[in-house]
């Protein structure tokens, strides 16, 4: 057990706290990571706004890297030192997702699912939801290795923890849940981080048109940057018509949702052509609901997938996403806003929230 600065959520849609609370060491199949970065994720702003519901008082974060510090009895792949990228995605490894290589649908439960390794309050005894299996707004984690995958030092610790979470739902969707086949079109349906990945995944993967949409200007010259071949305004009333125009009139092969809200849904069941398939990545929250025809998707053998993580395998997709990044192929490093300590973490909150930033990450001397 040590004691570590975290932040803490003790109340939906409030300020984080920093406090002293204590983390126990790795149990078995379990590794301890000094972090040395956490980006802020929507999904953690959602969760801390109540968004999804859950329990309070909570410490959030998932999107981390770090130092491996310690590591438990049965841990073979990682070893004290190994840098390494912290993920929420547990796996076990053989049950029957995991069998077939759906890792993100893993139905184990793990010795931290029943207990969590935070404490907090006066006493020090006060439990401490472990926030997305992760809890990486902490000076330190504890999580099953499974969790944590190992990557070369020379890559900064700050740009590798976005393939925790942001590159590999992004990428992962075009790649693992759509399969995308070189030559096929694509629209990606919001430009944040996690839709910038899905950008440079289809640009990557040799799509021979990618879309983006977006609301907000800066963010469409940013998917310009990341490999789009055109950017149209997410608001505008023809949005679908210029989209159509881009693609000989038949709509897209694959439209991408990285945003939670209705609207994009919508406007997503209409950018696709006959076979097309609406992606959605994006999580919105509790009670939102879209409204599809349901037979124009079969007249059509349209589909809607859904795509938890990228659907990610963590231990084969991430490092294949370091190589791609060593190679000058995959940007990371232009995918961060501003870096903050994490005393100044509620200020690098409402900078993302407010949609002023792609991704905003805390630093950990």
């Amino acid at each position: 057990m040590r004691e570590i600065d975290a932040a803490v959520c003790r109340a939906f849609g409030e300020p984080l706290t920093i406090e002293r609370v204590r983390l126990a060491d790795p149990g078995p199949g379990e590794v301890l990571v000094r972090l040395k970065a956490c980006a802020i994720c929507h999904s953690d702003i959602l969760f801390a706004e109540g968004a999804w519901g859950g329990d309070l008082p909570a410490v959030y974060g998932h999107e981390a890297a770090g130092i491996v510090e310690a590591v438990g009895d049965g841990v073979e792949r990682l070893r004290p030192g190994d840098h390494a990228v912290v993920t929420l995605i547990r796996s076990c490894g053989h049950c029957h997702y995991c069998g077939q290589g759906r890792h993100t649908a893993c139905e184990t439960e793990f010795p931290l699912d029943r207990e969590t390794p935070l404490h907090g309050g006066a006493a020090g005894e006060e439990a401490l939801i472990h926030g997305l299996r992760t809890g990486g707004f902490a000076e330190y984690v504890t999580v099953d290795a499974s969790q944590a995958v190992v990557i070369p030092d020379d890559v900064p610790l700050d740009s590798a923890s976005l393939l925790a979470c942001g590159v590999i739902t992004g990428y992962g969707a075009v790649t693992n849940t759509a399969r995308l086949r070189p030559g096929e079109t694509t629209a990606v349906i919001g430009c944040g981080g996690v839709g910038l990945n899905t950008v440079q995944g289809a640009a990557l993967s040799g799509a021979s048109a990618v879309i983006a949409l977006d609301t907000v200007e800066e963010k469409r010259a940013a998917a310009l940057r990341f490999g789009a071949g055109a950017a149209i305004d997410a608001a505008a009333k023809d949005a679908v018509e210029q989209v159509r125009a881009l693609t000989g009139g038949r709509g897209v092969d694959y439209a991408f949702v990285t945003v939670g809200v209705k609207p994009a849904i919508d406007q997503a069941m209409r950018l696709i052509g006959k076979t097309g398939a609406v992606v959605l990545v994006g999580m919105p929250p509790s009670g939102v609901f879209a409204e599809i025809d349901p037979g124009t998707l079969a007249a059509y053998s349209q589909r809607i997938l859904g795509s938890k993580m990228g659907e990610a395998r963590v231990a084969v997709d991430i490092p294949a996403l370091v190589a791609q990044y060593r190679a000058g192929r995959l940007k990371l490093d232009e995918l961060i806003s501003n870096r903050y300590p994490l005393a100044r973490i509620n200020e690098a909150i409402a900078e993302v929230r407010a949609g002023r930033v792609l991704r905003n990450v805390i630093v950990f001397d």
